[in-house]
């Protein structure tokens, strides 16, 4: 099926958070602080409120007097709104000014003076627990360093045990640097309390809309039932638009004070600066083997930089969100990892990019340590890992950390992915660059990188998994119309992933419903049930899942009126696709079409039966799933000047039924862009005194076509018969085209041990001369 959203997208027909005019409607803008630490000594607004258009300025003590000015954040942390006592990163917010329009509201913030007394500034995680580095949240009670937590998984005795009887041990150190979403439309809400009903109503671009909505009640102290959120079209979200920002609250108050509907949309400079980062971990990893190569153990030491709140959008009891599958797709004997998170001066946040909580950097870590393993141990990296990947029949798999992987067939998958590449051949062709090199000094080197990975998506179990004390389960209301058509409410809100198109589809298979009668419906809390919404690759594999036991429940229903329409008894019907019949006499039947005008109709049903075909589900995964994938990348690197071109890449991925192939292999295409990008391009980088130095798209590079091959595109469907409905049979859409893996294979390729990213071009030209790579700093 063609994607049914794309009529309108591509026309430019859609209709985002900017689109939306209000009559009377006034306009926000945010005054943000140039320092990255600095004590606020006072906030001069006079010259700002004199402004002939200007209608309201905020401030963190017009905000502390309403008792708002600190919000909770997801992490059970809390966040300053506007500021009060001072400033902790470049960028946050200071003042809000509501203005007649969005040009004079930005007029009117030069005319508002801040006196600020600057502090010293921590932006290296590295440094944050010295004990001379100042303390970012000294307005806790008794805080008196930058530690926000502690957390391991795994058993560190066993761990230990297992190192020390082995036979080599390699180690490397890793950065995986603050890099940013970047998502085409920036965030921006139009909050409006009407004065004459007492309703609030946000449109915002909120990745959950209900989360919002919640947050929205527990700030204000309005009831939920009086508070609306509608997320209308999103221009991507990948994770940066799961929180709710400060603007967002501070739209809410100008309306408030004003009696008047206020917009705020950011620009790109304050997106970049101040919404949700990703990454920014130090890692540092060993593992363990016998002299052979057989995987035995992995231990690992992470330094998480949190910025200056800890507001990453996770589950409660995942304050490193799932890194504890950095054992990746390995039957090891003993695993254990310790995280430590630290304040430092950025940017607050933390989401899950392209990939479930934290699972990006467990998945480069682990296969950075088998690179380097194989490297040492003189073996080829496709056989190393070939020799360690868990089998088919050890799954259900029990990993050393306590995740049981559902399904897989890794050797097949990696298998695939190496016929396609060809990759006999191309380590032939790599041997045969590199003498001709050596003969001439001239040309290119071909390098050969490859990657596996496991990832855990579909956050959702609510024993294990909540944000805020709210589960993580996600409901369905699917409504069948008189005339047979039908209409689905979900929780799960889209961001370009399709969902009109994939829920539809899945309800049509179910019940047989002719695709386009079947109407989609999301982003509004007053037409949609509970839910966590999307993000981490959950919306399929939890509200997908929802939706097939609502059409399920619809059915079943069907089967009790067609019984009474055919006067059988329900147990000697039998279903088949849009059509109870009786069973062995195939000409003996209804249509769902004929069911739904007979439940509407007069039609004496059996006591306890009621009419209509609606039903509601909330479901409640009772695992993770877990997609597995193979990549392999082909580089050609100018030795002279260290530039790399991406020649080939080959990725074969296993995410279960592929609902709609054309929207899988978008994702795919995406989330491969985005490893190209975070391995030779993007970072969100700081200098000395916090300043950002990657708030625009002249600074903060993405990958274009020009930098990305053409993807060459395999599959693997594994079956998971551990999962009630089938983890991987309802059509279970997971996380594909890991970025993770990309950037993995694209270093490997390159021949790097350890690695800051990105590479720039003078890096790759010292780790081919065997220069030191490592930096101060990612950049210098």
């Amino acid at each position: 099926m063609p994607r049914r959203e794309d009529a309108r997208l591509v026309r430019g027909r859609g209709r985002f958070v900017d689109d939306i005019v209000l009559p009377g409607m006034l306009h926000g803008a945010v005054l943000r602080s140039p320092h990255a630490h600095a004590r606020i000594v006072s906030v001069d607004t006079s010259a700002a409120e004199s402004h002939p258009k200007v209608r309201a300025v905020l401030t963190g003590a017009d905000l502390e007097a309403r008792g708002m000015a600190w919000i909770p954040t997801p992490s059970h942390d809390v966040a300053a709104v506007l500021a009060t006592d001072k400033v902790r990163y470049q960028g946050q917010e200071v003042a809000f000014v509501v203005a007649e329009d969005r040009y004079a509201a930005r007029d009117a913030l030069a005319l508002i003076e801040v006196e600020y007394e600057d502090l010293p500034v921590v932006t290296d995680a590295r440094t944050a627990l010295d004990p001379d580095t100042p303390v970012i949240r000294d307005e806790m009670p008794g805080r008196t360093d930058n530690h926000v937590f502690d957390w391991e998984s795994g058993d560190e005795a066993a761990t230990d045990a297992v190192f020390a009887a082995a036979d080599h041990v390699s180690r490397c150190e890793l950065i995986y640097p603050r890099v940013h979403p970047a998502p085409l439309e920036t965030c921006g809400v139009v909050a409006h309390l009407d004065p004459l009903d007492g309703r609030v109503t946000v449109h915002c671009t909120a990745q959950a809309p209900h989360t919002h909505r919640v947050l929205y009640s527990r700030i204000t102290g309005i009831a939920e039932s009086r508070i609306r959120v509608i997320a209308p079209d999103i221009g991507g979200g990948f994770g940066n638009k799961v929180a709710m920002y400060p603007g967002y609250l501070c739209a809410l108050v100008g309306s408030m004070v004003t009696g008047a509907p206020v917009k705020w949309v950011e620009d790109r400079s304050e997106n970049l600066m101040a919404t949700s980062f990703a990454r920014d971990f130090h890692m540092a990893g060993e593992i363990a083997s016998t002299r052979d190569g057989r995987i035995r153990g992995v231990r690992v030491t992470v330094l998480a930089d949190h910025g200056a709140f800890n507001a990453t959008s996770q589950p409660s009891r995942f304050p490193a969100g799932f890194f504890g599958v950095f054992t990746g797709s390995y039957d090891l004997e003993a695993a254990h990892c310790r995280v430590t998170g630290v304040y430092t001066n950025k940017a607050p946040g933390g989401v899950a990019y392209a990939c479930s909580f934290r699972i990006t950097e467990a998945s480069y870590l682990v296969e950075r340590l088998v690179d380097v393993l194989a490297h040492d141990l003189g073996l080829d990296p496709a056989a190393l890992r070939m020799a360690n990947l868990l089998r088919p029949d050890q799954f259900p798999h029990a990993t050393p950390t306590g995740w049981e992987y559902d399904s897989g067939d890794y050797p097949a998958t990696l298998r695939l992915a190496l016929d396609m590449a060809g990759y006999e051949q191309l380590r032939r062709e790599q041997v045969e660059s590199r003498a001709a090199y050596e003969r001439t000094g001239q040309g290119t080197l071909t390098g050969v990188g490859i990657s596996f990975f496991t990832e855990a998506v579909g956050a959702g179990p609510r024993r294990m998994m909540d944000i805020m004390g709210l589960g993580m389960a996600d409901g369905a209301d699917l409504r069948v119309h008189p005339s047979g058509g039908a209409q689905l409410a979900v929780s799960c809100m889209s961001q370009g992933q399709g969902h009109e198109t994939t829920f539809a589809q899945i309800v049509a298979h179910e019940l047989g419903i002719p695709y386009d009668e079947i109407v989609v419906v999301q982003g509004d809390t007053d037409r949609t049930p509970f839910g966590m919404g999307t993000y981490g690759s959950r919306s399929t594999p939890v509200s997908g899942a929802a939706t097939v036991m609502a059409a399920r429940k619809v059915r079943d229903r069907a089967r009790l009126v067609a019984a009474a329409m055919l006067e059988v008894a329900a147990d000697d019907l039998e279903w088949v696709p849009g059509r109870w019949q009786v069973r062995g006499v195939p000409t003996s039947g209804v249509s769902l079409r004929e069911i739904a005008a007979a439940a509407h109709s007069d039609l004496d049903l059996p006591d306890g039966v009621e009419g209509h075909l609606d039903a509601s589900c909330v479901y409640n995964p009772p695992n993770l799933t877990y997609p597995c994938g193979a990549y392999v990348c082909v580089v050609d690197v100018d030795p002279a000047i260290g530039t790399v071109d991406v020649r080939r890449f080959v990725a074969v991925d296993d995410c279960g039924v592929r609902i709609n192939p054309t929207i899988v292999e978008g994702q795919i295409h995406g989330g491969l862009a985005d490893g190209i990008g975070m391995a030779l391009m993007e970072l969100v980088t700081f200098d000395d005194a916090g300043n950002h130095l990657a708030a625009s798209f002249m600074d903060y590079l993405l990958p274009t076509s020009m930098e990305c091959p053409s993807w060459e595109l395999g599959e693997t469907v594994t079956p998971s018969p551990h999962h009630p409905i089938g983890a991987k049979g309802v059509g279970e859409s997971a996380t594909v085209g890991s970025p993770a893996a990309v950037v993995n294979a694209v270093l490997n390729a390159i021949g790097v041990r350890h690695a800051d990213m990105p590479l720039t071009p003078a890096q790759v030209w010292c780790a081919l001369q065997g220069t030191p790579l490592r930096t101060d700093r990612a950049i210098q």
